[in-house]
């Protein structure tokens, strides 16, 4: 209703990593498709790369149609020759609303149905420029996107766009699994500023953040003092041998940047911390051989790094005066394929650490990016976008983004947020002190440990026995049995392992880490031993976990682990050995080890042979059942045995027809359920099984026939015309129904030119 909120459509707060872009599109393809109307959106950013960005984002979903160049202003005439004709959605930077030289700026269109979509909608170029650009558009509708919080003293924004019309705040983002937490580690040297707020004035000094080279001179001019301080060779020095340790003995390894004051010290801090780390990988290349050694030395070879920065006229002279060299880095951002966005961007690329000082700190995902070292004063929204860099979800390893702070920004940072009408007063920080991720880690382990003694495992008993004595290995037994007991709590121990797991990696290189070591050891060590008498599918989210922070904290664990794990083959199984090892030993490591046969043998069976499904529905059911209670252990164990020996015998069966697994899976498909086949029309039909395979392999499942509609009816012709041959037995209902099933069996189970689920298990 513009009367009543007179253009003002409100401000859209979702928090960085959020997807504002895919909310801007949402709500632009609502309005076309439920108001009616020739609805043109014109979407506002303020700089070039993320103007890019998100026509790319709206051309990617198929939102936009018209070519880049069409819809993107690429002047201030161009802008207003598109205003006036007719587009869905237009793109342009806010600059192209400058005031002309003389007179005011002209009025483009008086059309009601023009939405202005203003990205980053708090930065002070919209205050600039927003007069401009309701004289342009004085009937237009105005809405603004953030993804930080509206700040005390941004009233101006509010009055422009409107109050808040959606919130979609940091802790909703994380709890929704959208972002991950963010936490920062002080790590500010020792040679610092004595003035504890780092001088308000020079943060919001470089709050525009792209410096140009006057711009920059001007800034150590003006600072002389503080500049000094934070530029001055002893103390870059020090920073640069601080990120090279802290970056090499992190838990989650993934990428870095390196976010320095200007274009200058971002190259000085590439240049100490590359002879840092010549001299760490000289250090390590002079230790005895040790494959831990050996893989760190090949990790540091490996990695490449690299300077992002914008240009300038006559940098090189500029860098040269300062003792630096721009060449090779402006080189290598002009000229290199694949560029080298797209190899940060790129989580297996080993280009790992960039140092920059104004780009790529806004608008720019890299998943795989988990620590900012941040040595370059800010404030308020160019603090909280550089800082969201680290809190994009990547898989499941990375449980947080870190902050590692050399500059003592996070002083005020609650003060910064003191969020302008959200409604949460400053509680909701985008990020907190490492110090609250380790004790989450205590609690964690505190509240673990409370359930283990639930279940009666009590590691402080090991402490009395010698890590290779009988009693101590009597003792891990006893412990596993115990959790494996139910199945609910066997996976409880194991994810208490996995979360404590991942934030002790999360809180290394800490100190604080050594406090937990010996549980850790414990937690793995245990979580292990159930492992080696657990199904394969249990353990495949934690496996690589496990080897991981064996590898990169503690070491090999010398606890004494009986020979377990091996690949059992059914058909060697002695049942009468395995009910008197029930009978005398841990029942439930014994049920373990027994379901640890069944079920890849069961995975494996079923999909070699769809009709064997009733096999694995009830090996499930039983499961259900004793982990509901309906069965006691003896039972449970008894009707395994059963189960094995049922399916050693199904197995058999292919050798008893004169059959190998996949002739048997079509014979199979083809005579159940019981026909009540006279021993003349088995056989007939097992003719018909064979002959087709061959034919349909020889001739019909050529590379890539699945995906071509003509390969697909040529076999589904083949199928049809070979199943005409079946006995008489067979009615027409049957007929349709087995040319379906025949043809469904054979698309899942060949993939053309001799691949097969069988070729690949051969």
């Amino acid at each position: 209703n513009r009367e009543e909120n007179q253009g003002k459509l409100g401000v859209f707060w979702h928090t960085q990593g959020s997807g504002k872009s895919y909310s801007m599109q949402f709500l632009s393809q609502k309005v076309k498709r439920k108001l009616p109307g020739n609805w043109t959106f014109l979407i506002i950013t303020d700089r070039e790369d993320l103007d890019g960005q998100i026509y790319q984002n709206f051309a990617q979903t198929g939102a936009v149609n018209e070519p880049e160049k069409t819809i993107r202003a690429s002047s201030g005439e161009h802008l207003q020759r598109l205003l006036r004709e007719d587009h869905s959605y237009i793109f342009t930077l806010i600059q192209k609303f400058r005031s002309p030289k003389t007179g005011q700026y002209p009025q483009l269109s008086t059309r009601d149905d023009i939405i202005v979509i203003a990205d980053e909608a708090h930065r002070s170029q919209y205050d600039i420029f927003a007069h401009n650009l309701r004289l342009a558009l004085p009937n237009a509708a105005f809405i603004g996107f953030t993804g930080t919080p509206l700040l005390v003293g941004e009233e101006a924004t509010k009055a422009e766009f409107g109050d808040y019309i959606s919130i979609y705040n940091f802790r909703q983002s994380i709890a929704d699994g959208a972002t991950v937490s963010l936490f920062y580690e002080n790590r500010i040297p020792q040679l610092q500023l004595t003035n504890q707020d780092l001088d308000q004035d020079i943060a919001e000094a470089i709050e525009t953040a792209d410096l140009d080279e006057e711009q920059e001179n001007r800034l150590a001019k003006e600072f002389s003092r503080q500049y000094n301080l934070i530029t001055t060779t002893e103390r870059l020095t020090e920073i640069a041998a601080d990120i090279v340790s802290h970056f090499l003995n992190r838990g989650y390894q993934g990428k870095a940047m390196v976010i320095a004051i200007d274009r200058f010290t971002a190259v000085s801090m590439y240049d100490k911390v590359q002879s840092c780390w010549q001299q760490e990988l000289g250090r390590l290349k002079a230790l005895p051989t040790d494959p831990a050694i050996t893989k760190k030395i090949a990790y540091l070879e490996a990695t490449d790094m690299a300077v992002v920065i914008s240009a300038s006229p006559n940098e090189e002279t500029a860098f040269q005066e300062r003792g630096l060299n721009i060449k090779p880095h402006r080189q290598r951002l002009t000229k290199e394929k694949p560029s080298l966005e797209e190899k940060f961007k790129d989580q297996d690329h080993p280009l790992r650490i960039v140092f920059v000082c104004a780009m790529w700190i806004t608008g720019f995902d890299v998943p795989n990016c988990s620590t900012i070292y941040l040595d370059k004063p800010m404030a308020n929204h160019t603090l909280m976008q550089t800082i969201a860099r680290a809190n994009r979800v990547c898989g499941t390893d990375k449980l947080n983004g870190l902050i590692v702070d050399y500059i003592g920004i996070f002083r005020n940072l609650q003060q910064a947020l003191a969020i302008y009408g959200s409604g949460d007063s400053g509680d909701d920080t985008p990020v907190k002190p490492k110090t609250e991720l380790v004790a989450q880690l205590r609690e964690k382990i505190a509240e673990a440990k409370a359930f283990c003694q639930e279940h009666q495992v009590n590691f402080e008993e090991l402490q009395t026995l010698g890590d290779d004595s009988y009693d101590s290995i009597a003792l891990w037994d006893n412990f596993v049995n115990s959790l494996l007991a139910t199945e609910a709590s066997k996976q409880q121990f194991l994810a208490y392992t996995r979360d404590i797991t991942k934030l002790y990696r999360a809180i290394l290189p800490d100190v604080a880490a050594r406090e937990f070591r010996t549980a850790l050891t414990n937690f793995l060590a245990l979580a292990k031993r159930i492992h080696s008498h657990t199904p394969q599918a249990d353990i495949r989210d934690i496996k690589a976990e496990i080897r991981a922070i064996l590898d990169e904290s503690i070491g090999t664990l010398d606890y004494v682990i009986p020979e377990t794990g091996e690949v059992i083959d059914l058909s060697q199984l002695d049942f009468e050995a395995l009910q008197k090892q029930f009978q005398q030993g841990y029942k439930h490591i014994e049920v373990e080890k027994l379901k640890t046969a069944l079920a890849p043998k069961l995975g494996e069976m079923v999909q070699f042979n769809k009709t064997r499904l009733s096999y694995l529905e009830r090996y499930e059911q039983m499961i259900e059942e004793y982990n509901a209670g309906s069965r006691n252990i003896e039972t449970f164990f008894d009707e395994l045995i059963e189960l094995c020996q049922a399916l050693n015998q199904e197995e058999q069966r292919a050798i008893t027809e004169n059959l190998d697994e996949e002739h048997l899976a079509l014979f199979d498909i083809l005579t159940q359920p019981d026909l009540n086949l006279t021993k003349q029309e088995k056989a007939e039909v097992k003719r018909i099984a064979c002959e087709l395979l061959e034919t349909l392999k020889q001739e019909k499942l050529v590379l890539d026939w699945r995906k071509r509609q003509q390969s697909r009816a040529a076999v589904k012709v083949t199928i049809e015309d070979a199943l005409e041959e079946l006995p008489e037995t067979y009615t027409d209902e049957d007929y349709e129904g087995k040319c379906h099933q025949v043809y469904q069996h054979i698309y899942e189970s060949y993939f053309g030119n001799g691949r097969s689920i069988y070729h690949r298990a051969a």
